[in-house]
């Protein structure tokens, strides 16, 4: 296996374990060690590995039909599209297959708008802290530092302020404003919250300035949060609402979704080869249907607040900082500039975490993780804390 790995483009560091095997909570290496999973593909795989639904879904939909082109209606693709709508309040669904393309086609619907409803306004409003992406138009989005060197020139059109500051917004927008675009929870700042408040607070400016407001929820949507949709707790509802990660249950599905007055796209606007393929849109309607089921999301919060709770415990015996999030997205803020190294020593203990900052661990497990695994999860950290 060395020497085929070799040939693989080195676009991130990886550790050299090649994965070959994953159930539930767990996954297993070519050389036999398991490793407890609460990364999950970046929040992917909503119900865990080879999950029972998943598998059917995709036997019983590959011995019909696979892909038929975008250019035709397929059965799976219009019953999630309808499963979509009703369950999120909005109308139209686009389906492609990553949060980038998602959020991409959610840029150009607003633009799109913008030339037809508000005189050319083609301009978005973003969060510093903010991530949607790494097409070139989401990187520009994004409030990442890290991107703002990397393949210029980016694409225009965008502004950044904070994050939960509502003057800072109302500020921002001008009359060559279009839309507001912000994450429920900024994942890959830290796991950085937008209040309850600010989101309300958000929807009301943007109806009185008469803008978009696109919410990402590519890592809140799917019940991650403990609800099918990060904005159902602020008790909001946006123009444009992306969808990914979850979406799919760890094959590749994304979705753009917006209100019938903002689906001004006409044909040739959008598209896409594999967009709305009956195999990965069979598995979408087992996944939600799965997950939007009251006692599943109630576990999920249950679930989640006592992960916060174990979480908070260790840091207080450890002596680190406090826990953010919602749900099953939680963050442990580090006294320490080391997250990498604790990552690197729980790997080598058998528990895969991630750190999307040098000072913050992320946990994204499966919604199905279990207490059980959660105190495992706590015994296997605990070391690589001290």
């Amino acid at each position: 296996m060395g020497a085929a790995l070799d040939h693989v483009m080195k676009i991130t560091d990886r550790p050299p374990a090649v994965m070959v095997e994953g159930r539930g909570s767990w996954l297993r290496d070519a050389d036999g060690r398991t490793y407890l999973d609460f990364v999950q593909g970046w929040a992917v795989n909503c119900l865990g590995h080879g999950h029972p639904v998943v598998l059917e879904a995709l036997r019983a939909q590959a011995a019909q039909l696979i892909n038929c082109s975008p250019a035709f209606h397929n059965a799976p693709m219009a019953r999630l599209a309808r499963l979509v709508a009703e369950s999120s309040g909005l109308d139209q669904v686009f389906f492609c297959n990553s949060g980038a393309e998602a959020n991409e086609g959610a840029i150009k619907l607003a633009r799109k708008w913008g030339r037809v409803h508000r005189g050319g306004a083609f301009e978005i409003v973003t969060t510093h802290g903010g991530f949607h992406g790494r097409t070139l138009a989401t990187m520009a989005a994004s409030g990442k530092p890290a991107f703002e060197p990397l393949f210029e020139p980016k694409v225009s059109g965008f502004t950044k302020v904070p994050l939960n500051d509502l003057e800072a917004m109302a500020a921002a927008i001008t009359e060559r404003t279009v839309a507001v675009m912000v994450e429920p929870i900024q994942g890959e700042a830290g796991v950085v919250p937008a209040t309850d408040d600010y989101l309300r607070g958000l929807r009301a400016l943007t109806t009185s300035r008469g803008v978009l407001l696109i919410l990402d929820e590519i890592q809140t949507g799917i019940g991650r949060t403990g609800r099918l949709y990060g904005f159902e707790h602020a008790g909001v509802q946006p123009d444009i609402l992306t969808l990914g990660k979850g979406l799919g249950g760890g094959v590749p599905l994304a979705a753009l979704v917006a209100s019938a007055p903002v689906s001004c796209f006409e044909a040739g606007d959008q598209g896409g080869t594999f967009n709305g393929s009956a195999l990965m849109t069979a598995v979408g309607c087992a996944v939600l249907q799965t997950v939007n089921a009251p006692a599943f999301l109630a576990a999920v919060r249950d679930t989640g607040a006592y992960l916060a709770g174990r979480l908070r415990a260790l840091s207080a015996e450890c002596g680190h900082g406090q826990v953010r999030g919602r749900g099953l997205l939680l963050a442990l803020a580090l006294n320490h500039g080391q997250a990498q190294k604790v990552v690197d020593d729980s790997r080598e203990r058998g528990l895969l975490i991630n750190a999307p900052r040098p000072d913050t661990l992320r946990f994204m497990p499966a919604l199905t993780v279990s207490r059980d695994e959660v105190d495992r999860m706590v015994e296997l950290l605990r070391p690589a804390l001290g």
